[in-house]
C-alpha cells in the first residue's frame, strides 16, 4: 500500500519496455550528437544526408513508441498480456533498432523491417484492445 491506501498495480512488460525505449532513444540521439560534432553542424541538418537520416530515424522512434507503449500497458492492466506481449514488445524494439541502421544506408533490410514490425506489432495490439474491450476475449 501506499500513501493513498491504494496497492501498486506492477506491468513488468511495460516497465521493461518503457526502459528499453529509453535506451533506444539516448542511444538515437547519441548517434545524432556525434555526428554533429564531427560534422560540425550546430542547428538543423546542414543539408548533411546522413544526419538528415538519423534525425528522421528518431523521430520516427519518437512518433511510433508512445502510441505502442500505451497499447502495451492498457493491454496488461485488463490482464490479456501472457507470454506474447514481452514478445511483442521486444520484436517492435529490435525492429526500432534495424530500422535505424536501415536509415543509414548500412542495413538496407532494417528499414523496411523495422516499418514492418512497428505497423504489425502496433495492429495487433490494437485488435488485443478492441478484442478486450468488447469482451471478445
Amino acid at each position: 500500500m501506499n500513501l493513498l491506501g491504494l496497492t501498486p498495480v506492477l506491468l513488468p512488460t511495460t516497465l521493461c519496455l518503457c526502459a528499453a525505449a529509453a535506451v533506444i532513444n539516448f542511444w538515437l540521439g547519441m548517434r545524432i550528437g556525434r555526428l554533429r560534432m564531427a560534422r560540425k553542424i550546430e542547428m538543423g541538418d546542414g543539408n548533411d544526408p546522413l544526419l538528415y537520416a538519423r534525425m528522421r530515424a528518431q523521430s520516427n522512434f519518437i512518433e511510433n513508441t508512445p502510441i505502442t507503449l500505451i497499447l502495451v500497458a492498457v493491454v496488461e492492466l485488463a490482464g490479456k498480456g501472457g507470454w506474447w506481449l514481452p514478445v511483442a514488445g521486444a520484436v517492435f524494439m529490435a525492429g526500432r533498432v534495424m530500422h535505424a541502421f536501415g536509415m543509414d544506408g548500412n542495413f538496407k533490410p532494417g528499414r523496411p523491417f523495422g516499418t514492418a514490425s512497428a505497423y504489425l506489432v502496433q495492429l495487433a495490439l490494437a485488435v488485443m484492445a478492441v478484442l478486450t474491450a468488447v469482451r471478445v476475449i
